[in-house]
């Protein structure tokens, strides 16, 4: 058995760019960039390495999430699969990128960062694709603080 999951938190570089496929079925392209920081230990100084990290959606809800409510700069979680694909340059030759693929029925987007929408009155909602779990009420015995999940559920925009 094995797995194939990754998850970041970090930042948008770019407003996400929206792609349609022959389908008619968007593909979303995020450019986030995740952060490390810590004391140097000779000189006390702070330091901070940054790491660029591609993001495919596939999802519909997601990808329709993605394109509404994300701009540079948002702070998101995005969870999906690691895959690398290989193409070809210009010149011919074999390139290979390596991205963070969030399926059609897999994978999550969470908006970490709450700020105004282009209208002013109204504030982002974290959008999130939930597991295939789903909890009812009733639950709440067995499952903790997870027994109201169904009442968060109901702002998210899809």
């Amino acid at each position: 058995m094995s797995l194939n999951r990754c998850e970041f938190i970090g930042n948008l570089g770019a407003d996400p760019e929206v792609r349609r496929l022959s389908s008619g079925d968007p593909v979303v392209n995020l450019r986030l960039a995740v952060s490390e920081t810590w004391r140097d230990k000779t000189s006390g100084e702070r330091k901070e390495k940054t790491e660029w990290v591609s993001v495919v959606i596939f999802n519909e809800g997601l990808a329709k999430v993605a394109e509404q409510y994300l701009r540079k700069g948002s702070k998101v979680f995005v969870a999906g699969q690691l895959q690398t694909r290989r193409w070809q340059d210009q010149q011919g030759q074999d390139r290979y990128s390596t991205e963070v693929v969030l399926q059609k029925f897999r994978g999550e987007l969470q908006m970490l960062d709450t700020r105004n929408s282009d209208d002013g009155d109204r504030e982002q909602r974290p959008a999130r694709q939930e597991r295939s779990t789903s909890y009812d009420r009733d639950d709440s015995r067995t499952h903790g603080s997870y027994g109201n999940q169904r009442e968060l559920d109901d702002e998210i925009p899809f």
